[in-house]
């Protein structure tokens, strides 16, 4: 995509070589055009780049702004587009967990969540599983324990897999849930701690396959199953 922005600031032709050669090294930047005589700069990316992003790249003499497009609009557009494939799988494991309520005639929260997190171990760990050694890999970068000892990243994938067929055919609740807390409850640390640094490092919830960056939207995935397997194991007890 290109967008046009403004710039101010430039006063000659070695303004333009600067701005142009701080743009150009911003992740997924692909082409500059910049004038002076304009105060502009066309800019083309691979994904859409907010413009805090491109001022913490200038200097703070020159300020930037969007020319010919909403800003809040396109980044709600890339963030969309960046989550897609973990949105399209919740909507999928909540439209399947929906359904089983409904054919059942009746609204059981303990039975519903547990299929949620069944289809959740089960789908997610099958992503791994497509290039465990990818996962690993990423998985070994923000995970506590996993830096540690690099096999807990394998075993980890196993351990989603497990537990997915675990709370699909009912096995024993209380381990079940209980593994669940303390296994996401590791696991979070490390994503708390890699959002909060503002680390930019891959995401390996869904393995290598898909390019997701460490958000915000990590840490919701792994406080969902703590919350939901919280609250079996007290239902239980």
């Amino acid at each position: 995509m290109t967008h046009q922005y403004q710039i101010t600031g430039m006063t000659c032709s070695s303004c333009e070589a600067k701005v142009k050669g701080a743009l150009m090294i911003v992740e997924n930047v692909t082409n500059v055009e910049v004038s002076k005589e304009t105060n502009s700069a066309t800019i083309t990316m691979e994904k859409h780049i907010a413009l805090s992003d491109f001022q913490k790249a200038l200097d703070s003499k020159y300020q930037i702004s969007a020319l010919n497009h909403n800003e809040i609009e396109e980044q709600a557009k890339s963030w969309f587009v960046t989550y897609k494939p973990i949105l399209f799988i919740f909507f999928y494991i909540i439209l399947v967990t929906i359904l089983i309520q409904y054919k059942n005639q009746s609204l059981n929260l303990m039975e519903a969540m547990q299929h949620f997190m069944a289809g959740f171990f089960l789908i997610f760990s099958f992503f791994k599983f497509l290039n465990l050694k990818g996962f690993a890999e990423s998985y070994v970068m923000y995970d506590v324990i996993a830096k540690q000892i690099p096999i807990w990243a394998y075993l980890y994938a196993v351990i989603e897999l497990l537990l997915g067929l675990a709370f699909l055919i009912g096995f024993n609740p209380l381990v079940t849930n209980s593994i669940t807390f303390i296994i996401m409850s590791l696991s979070i640390i490390g994503v708390l701690q890699s959002v909060l640094n503002k680390k930019k490092i891959q995401c390996a919830c869904l393995g290598a396959i898909f390019n997701l960056p460490m958000s915000t939207v990590t840490i919701i995935e792994d406080a969902l199953m703590i919350v939901m397997s919280a609250l079996m194991i007290i239902h239980i007890i």
